[in-house]
């Protein structure tokens, strides 16, 4: 299979903050932002792969700002590194200031995708070749994230985490 870049799988939500989907303080509930995440990194994987993914994990997440009410809401969803049958996809949540257009990242999220076929077995995927230098960092850093999971797992030595490990030597 030929390697992809991550811009493939770039996938844009732009949404508002609804009366509904928020708490007492009027602020977006995080079970809310979590599921679009979930829906921006699924369609991001599933671009990738051209095949049915499945969340796996959701590794990372930062409620950083609060999202008030009537907020323009923008989930961009990124496909940072591929293994085998599984990718990691980068989330970042931006809001829009209506008045001047001036968009600030306010969330990020780390969530983990297993492409399948039919029978929900897993299956190979293409591998990615990073272009930009935010794409570099965040596809070395995902074998190291990935390493760390297996390690906290059991599934994993840690001296067999080499990529970990140069972190501190």
């Amino acid at each position: 299979m030929e390697a992809k870049h991550p811009s493939e799988s770039r996938t844009v939500l732009t949404d508002l903050v609804l009366p509904g989907e928020t708490n007492q303080l009027n602020k977006l509930f995080g079970g809310e932002l979590l599921a679009r995440m979930d829906r921006a990194a699924g369609i991001a994987a599933r671009r990738h792969s051209r095949k049915i993914s499945v969340t796996a994990s959701v590794n990372h997440v930062a409620f950083n700002e609060a999202i008030p009410l009537g907020s323009v809401v923008t989930v961009e969803a990124m496909v940072s590194r591929a293994f085998n049958t599984s990718m990691e996809v980068v989330i970042d949540v931006w809001t829009e200031d209506q008045e001047n257009g001036q968009k600030t990242r306010v969330n990020e999220a780390i969530y983990t995708f297993v492409a399948v076929d039919e029978q929900g077995k897993p299956t190979a995927i293409p591998q990615i070749q990073p272009e930009t230098k935010l794409e570099q960092q965040r596809y070395d850093g995902a074998l190291r994230r990935k390493q760390l999971s297996l390690v906290l797992a059991g599934k994993m030595k840690p001296h067999d985490a080499t990529e970990l490990k140069a972190l501190f030597l």
